[in-house]
């Protein structure tokens, strides 16, 4: 029986017919991580007694007929969301020693839904990065070709999924980081609109853009997790009070006549040849189902890198400014001084990419260079949101490559700061615009796997999901394995 082949939504049905049991398939996926993630390098933390004790509840409770939404489904964690009693590190030597005290709402709904917690998962520190190459823990790869990044910074729950080490895990996105690394990789990678999800409990990069979300094997295991965690949360400024529907039930509605706005500007440069064909490939399936197909422009779309590359190392410079050593994190020995104490302990705490934006945003944020960077910047974000919201007057949804190109291999970008943001030139445009988007798998170039970007209007989860589905439906890219890891 191939249960690590089976999607989320398979194994919950396979739970409900007694198939097996939550125990049995917990064991499969903690022997499939013991076994097989030293190649990957995709977990830092592994929940193994939680995990099963967790498990045998869920078949108990299954038992009693009280069965959540993820009842007994195996599930894991970026090391970003706070987890109660297990350390929680960001990927970063700063946070090594950190256990948290508290559950992220986004865990703690999870987990009263039934789910069972296999881990934590690699990332790059602070979720800063494209390739999960900055993680203190080491570079995770990708399981399609382990000379290759798995992208980032939600590198190890992408690479994970994609190796069939867990059936879902959890991420964040706050230029891409969801997305950029499920296309990389061969899975479905969700962003929700932002305040959808709660950031309470997800440690922050930069508060305006960052977003949970979720990546999985198929949309309509997103469907599913998705219904779980969307919401408000008091506790977290930033989330907005909007009804959630039942996204799952509303997957198998139709999608003919619907509009879909291809971007021009994403066609035009940085594109390889190859990497176009698919997507246009993926474009005609649409079209054979019945969807309208319609070039648009995003005028300023151009400017989304520039602007963004600003407006995050801004905010976080901000928010790292907490980690100094004295309350939690890492603390420097035998400092001179409390001035010494703070350097050192944020200069050996925190890595290269994170020292380059903290010092970057500080830059932008200075007097002096406020109007020149942050405050223009932030008019940028305004034109490409307004550029969005007149486009979606005409479109259901916006579709675009999520990457140039495939995965790329380790190293390739690592000295090239520059050529390394590029990876996220076509999915920062809907953080800036704090859109729902998604990437789903849609082929190949040379056996490396290429995802197609949709983007929907503002709490426009149940178009994305229902068009991804019914893709999914006509095609099966989504169910490649990687040999190794069949």
């Amino acid at each position: 029986m191939d249960i690590h082949l089976k999607t989320l939504s398979e194994l919950s049905r396979g739970l409900d017919s007694g198939e097996f049991t939550s125990l049995e398939i917990t064991e499969l996926f903690l022997n499939r991580i013991a076994a097989q993630d030293k190649e990957l390098n995709s977990f830092i933390t592994v929940t193994e007694s939680e995990a099963l004790d967790a498990a045998l509840e869920a078949d108990k409770a299954r038992s009693s007929g009280k069965v959540g939404a993820l009842n007994g489904l195996p599930i894991a964690h970026k090391d970003i969301f706070c987890t109660q009693g297990i350390k929680t590190t960001c990927g970063s030597k700063m946070l090594n020693n950190f256990i948290s005290p508290y559950d992220a709402t986004i865990v703690k709904k999870i987990s009263n839904a039934g789910a069972v917690t296999l881990g934590k998962c690699n990332m790059d520190e602070f979720a800063m990065g494209s390739s999960n190459e900055t993680s203190f823990f080491g570079p995770v790869k990708n399981p399609w070709n382990l000379e290759c990044t798995p992208g980032g910074s939600s590198g190890g729950s992408a690479a994970s999924v994609a190796g069939r080490l867990t059936p879902a895990s959890t991420g964040t996105d706050t230029g891409g980081s969801i997305r950029q690394p499920a296309a990389l990789t061969g899975t479905v990678g969700l962003k929700p609109t932002y305040g959808r999800v709660s950031r309470y409990g997800m440690i922050a990069f930069a508060s305006s853009l960052d977003q949970a979300g979720v990546i999985t094997r198929s949309v309509e295991d997103a469907a599913r997790i998705l219904s779980v965690i969307a919401g408000f949360d008091q506790r977290d400024s930033t989330s907005i009070d909007y009804p959630v529907p039942d996204y799952l039930s509303q997957i198998n509605k139709p999608i003919k006549n619907l509009r879909i706005g291809v971007v021009r500007q994403h066609f035009e440069k940085d594109l390889e040849e190859k990497t176009l064909t698919v997507v246009k490939n993926a474009l005609s399936e649409f079209k054979s189902l019945g969807v309208e197909i319609i070039e648009i422009d995003l005028p300023n779309i151009d400017l989304s890198v520039p602007a963004y590359y600003v407006v995050a190392p801004a905010e976080c410079s901000s928010n790292l400014s907490r980690f100094d050593g004295v309350r939690f994190g890492h603390r420097a020995k035998n400092s001179k001084d409390l001035f010494d104490f703070y350097c050192r302990s944020r200069g050996e705490g925190f890595g290269d990419e994170v020292k380059r934006r903290i010092m970057t945003g500080t830059y932008v944020l200075s007097a002096g260079y406020y109007d020149a960077y942050y405050k223009k910047a932030q008019q940028v974000r305004q034109l490409i949101a307004k550029d969005y919201k007149e486009a979606f007057s005409s479109v259901d949804l916006i579709a675009s490559p999520t990457t140039p190109s495939p995965a790329f291999k380790i190293g390739e970008k690592l000295n090239d700061p520059i050529k390394m943001y590029l990876s996220d030139v076509y999915t920062i445009g809907a953080n800036l615009a704090g859109l729902p988007a998604m990437s789903i798998p849609c082929g190949f170039v040379d056996s490396l796997p290429i995802g197609m970007q949709l983007v929907g209007p503002h709490f426009g989860e149940e178009i994305l999901l229902r068009c991804g589905h019914k893709y999914q439906e006509e095609t099966s890219w989504h169910k490649s394995c990687p040999e190794a890891f069949r």
